[in-house]
């Protein structure tokens, strides 16, 4: 496998995504400011502005406390240095080989095997594993499982992904303004009295649009998820130069029939391996966060 290539395309792929992504929200937003200028007569101006203020607080403040934010949805709890020596022993050597300074580290009390990373960059980030990493896997695999981790890091995966999941709870409150707009807003303002026909059509086309974009977001989460799980893969090979380690180590995962009792749909993404595997999903390549395992296991190994 040629990973520079790899890392190369799957992050030209991204910056893509993104793109429709941003189309996506400013379209969506264009439509809520039309419907709620229509219904009260405000300037449409006023509300578009109101939106972009809106989002731009929401971003910062998910963007500042990301960290904090996912290891609280996720129970974990750190990880002090006399308890879990091994474990900081290994992102101390992996930090030293890749350049980058040490994360904080933090535990999840759970048998199941995974592992995700969080933070806004380098310098305030947060390597998690569960106890089940901790114990069923060997120091090879478990280095290999951190330097995944780490490249995240390095490459600014975390940020990415923070965004994208601040892109989707945007198209959300979005499209529930859209409704509450249309259940109680003033159905008998002037506006839709002089054009009724033409408001109504386009109330219409505002609900379906409210419907559709948060699902196409999500799935184009996914989509930049499922990218990046490669990239990473590819980068902890050439940190570790050890492809058998993370490849037997995604090997022990799947295998593994343990629930991870603290996943949800929020930050599965983060994960090295979907906590949510187990579930059943309409479309399941369109809506599962990352790529299957086997696939990953044969590209790290070159097949």
């Amino acid at each position: 496998m040629d990973f520079y290539s790899q890392i190369t395309r799957n992050k030209r792929m991204t910056y893509v995504l993104f793109l429709i992504f941003f189309i996506l929200i400013g379209f969506l937003a264009y439509i809520v400011s039309f419907v709620i200028d229509w219904y009260f007569g405000a300037g449409f101006i006023f509300f578009y502005s109101i939106f972009g203020v809106l989002t731009i607080i929401f971003a910062i403040a998910s963007y500042y406390s990301s960290d904090k934010i996912v290891t609280s949805i996720s129970k974990a709890k750190e990880a002090p240095v006399a308890k879990f020596k091994q474990l900081h022993n290994i992102v101390e050597e992996l930090c030293v080989a890749s350049g980058l300074p040490k994360p904080k580290i933090f535990v999840m009390d759970d048998t199941a095997i995974n592992a995700f990373a969080t933070g806004r960059n380098p310098e305030h980030a947060v390597v998690c594993v569960t106890m089940g990493c901790l114990t069923r896997l060997n120091r090879a695999q478990l280095q290999g499982v951190i330097a995944h981790e780490l490249s995240h890091i390095k490459s600014y995966d975390v940020r990415t992904m923070t965004i994208a999941t601040v892109l989707v709870g945007i198209t959300v409150l979005l499209s529930d303004m859209i409704f509450r707009t249309f259940f109680y807003g003033s159905l008998g303002g002037s506006n839709s009295r002089d054009s009724g026909g033409l408001f109504f059509a386009m109330l219409g086309i505002s609900i379906i649009l409210a419907i559709l974009t948060p699902i196409i977001a999500k799935m184009i989460t996914f989509t930049i998820s499922r990218k990046r799980e490669f990239s990473a893969d590819a980068a902890a090979v050439q940190l570790t130069r050890n492809p058998e380690g993370l490849a037997t180590a995604l090997e022990v995962i799947e295998k593994d029939t343990e629930k991870l009792e603290a996943a949800n749909k929020a930050t599965a993404h983060l994960y090295i391996s979907n906590p949510l595997r187990g579930q059943k999903l309409l479309m399941k390549s369109l809506f599962s966060t990352h790529p299957p395992l086997k696939e990953r296991i044969q590209k790290i190994r070159g097949h």
